[in-house]
């Protein structure tokens, strides 16, 4: 951690060192004692690799998207 000329914290975390959530999951000791009962590591693998990552942000957006459009038409129902 250094502290930048505004005396602000900055952090540095080593490009080795980065992970995604789901990475840092799987480095933990017995991971699969997290998971709900009746799924396996397997099955949360297959469903990691089941779509790209641009995908799932796509997938993403577009619920997103969906539920701010409820909320908008909710809003002025009641309005």
């Amino acid at each position: 951690m250094s502290v930048d000329s505004k005396g602000k914290a900055q952090k540095h975390y080593p490009y080795e060192a980065m992970m995604t959530p789901y990475d840092k999951f799987q480095t933990l000791p017995q991971p699969a004692q997290y998971l709900m009962p009746g799924r396996t590591l397997q099955q949360l693998d297959n469903s990691t690799t089941a779509i790209s990552d641009n995908e799932a942000a796509k997938h993403l957006n577009a619920a997103k998207r969906k539920l701010y459009q409820r909320i908008f038409e909710q809003k002025h129902r009641t309005a």
